[in-house]
């Protein structure tokens, strides 16, 4: 059998590879030149930076991958352990290093928020909790027909907080202002408002805090590197530069793909055509009106983006000992930056600020002595009314004041290198959705059962894979949903 693959992002390479693994001939078609989608790397001088994903977490999930192809992943890449995992930094100077190890992070804790400790054990006992509830049901489960759901425990899912928010949940479980702020920051894993996400998404800290997070040596690239690898290996065929124009279907079933590029239009065949393109870009874009009305079109085009995302790539000429691997600044005002980047869709007026510095970890990323500072907020997704060309470099001055003023000193008189990505860029580079950087938000209790599947209901043997369909964003839920669109082909060509 022969499986067109439309994109070399994580979720594309993954399917490529299990396929591959499986016996079919795979044909891989990326518009851009290198693997990983915005999983990608850029070198600015001596400076390197991961300008997509910078925590790895799961990693279990790319392991399973691996085994399933007969490979191992150590072979391919290395990984470590991160610890502290992070560092937060609050308006008021207090610190907080969390790190995997519990006795660790409540030793921290009792230093800024002693009456907290037990509610920090206790909520991660709820968040493991809500883990062991929906994993199976919902994150391991490709729901794409009526006997994928007979192994569901409805007991369990009546009980997975689906109508509080994470905010309001978070509330009543702490009494300091600092752990509050602290929960509410993970439903920016996927591009979600702490104030609008339902309370479920507080399994999202289970797994970072208590499965662990990692580092790829080398950085997150290398992680794409060795899935393309991977599938090279098994006998991918990987052409680059091939941009995908329309997914060709014939009596409602998919059977290959055009590609356009200089004026050069080709067909090429296939028995099915899995698109790692953006969910809503597939449907819209790449699938024609007659297949897709113009209707469902709009329907499509009508889900909510997740955030999108402001990154500020700075390669400096010192060190500064406040930065750990990860650091985050926290905004003094969190419901107002929320409130900003989904209801006004406007930059935060004081974002909280992430800065991913490889270089604390390892060397070569930045001369001796020196730093590569990722530095990301949280941006609307992308809009008519707002021009990030006319706003880039005064938003960027905007971040490096506040950087110093939170501790960064002199940091504008020691940099080097700099480059600014912005949501136009991850939209025009990426053909995501309004620029989006996660896929769609999880801003409302039926959200993660409204993400397009991975089994096209449009045309038979077209898949979906990556952020923007089931079961969500991230290096561990992109890889799900490759191996979910694979078990379902392995249904439907048995």
């Amino acid at each position: 059998m022969h499986c067109i693959v439309i994109g070399a992002g994580i979720g594309g390479l993954v399917s490529a590879s299990l396929l591959a693994a499986k016996g079919n001939e795979v044909t891989l078609f990326e518009a851009g030149s290198l693997p990983g989608g915005k999983m990608s790397e850029i070198r600015l001088g001596d400076y390197r930076f991961d300008s997509g994903p910078s925590l790895f977490t799961m990693p279990f999930i790319l392991d399973d991958v691996f085994k399933t192809c007969g490979k191992e992943l150590s072979d391919y890449m290395s990984i470590s352990p991160l610890e502290p995992l992070c560092r937060y930094i609050y308006p008021d100077g207090t610190r907080f290093d969390n790190f995997s190890d519990l006795s660790k992070t409540l030793e921290q804790i009792r230093s800024f928020s002693p009456e907290d400790e037990e509610n920090y054990v206790r909520f991660l006992g709820k968040s493991a909790e809500l883990y062991a509830k929906t994993a199976q049901a919902f994150l391991f489960n490709p729901l794409a027909e009526w006997s994928d759901f007979k192994t569901l425990n409805f007991k369990d899912l009546l009980s997975i907080n689906a109508f509080a928010t994470v905010s309001e949940s978070v509330e009543r479980a702490f009494i300091s202002s600092y752990l509050k702020q602290f929960f509410k920051r993970f439903t920016t894993y996927n591009g979600s408002s702490p104030y609008k996400a339902p309370a479920t998404l507080n399994v999202i800290p289970y797994v970072e805090l208590a499965q662990g997070g990692f580092y790829v040596k080398g950085g997150l690239f290398q992680l794409a590197k060795a899935i393309e690898k991977l599938a090279l290996d098994l006998g991918v065929s990987i052409q680059y530069n091939q941009p995908v124009q329309q997914i060709e279907v014939k009596n409602k079933k998919a059977i290959g793909v055009s590609i356009s590029k200089n004026g050069d239009n080709r067909f090429v065949k296939a028995d099915c055509v899995i698109s790692n393109a953006d969910s809503v870009y597939t449907y819209t874009k790449l699938l024609s009106d007659k297949h897709v009305k113009s209707a469902d079109k709009k329907r499509f085009e009508a889900l909510e983006p997740s955030c999108s995302g402001f990154v500020l790539q700075l390669g400096i000429n010192r060190t500064y000992s406040l930065l750990k691997h990860h650091t985050i600044f926290f905004s003094s005002d969190y419901k107002k930056e929320f409130d900003e980047i989904f209801s006004e869709r406007k930059p935060a007026e004081e974002p909280t600020i992430y800065i991913a510095n490889t270089s604390f970890s390892e060397d070569g990323h930045a001369p001796q002595g020196h730093s590569n500072l990722f530095i990301l907020v949280n941006a609307p997704y992308t809009h008519k009314h707002l021009s990030w060309n006319e706003l880039k470099e005064s938003y960027a001055e905007k971040i490096i004041q506040l950087l110093k003023a939170n501790g960064l000193v002199d940091l504008e008189k020691h940099i080097i290198s700099k480059n600014i990505i912005t949501p136009d860029d991850f939209e025009k580079n990426y053909n995501t959705n309004r620029g989006s950087i996660y896929g769609l938000s999880s801003n409302s209790r039926y959200a993660a059962f409204l993400r397009p599947r991975n089994r096209s209901s449009y045309a038979k043997n077209l898949y979906l894979v990556g952020g923007g369909t089931h079961p969500g964003g991230g290096i561990p839920l992109v890889t799900l949903s490759a191996k979910h669109a694979v078990s379902l082909i392995e249904r439907d060509f048995k």
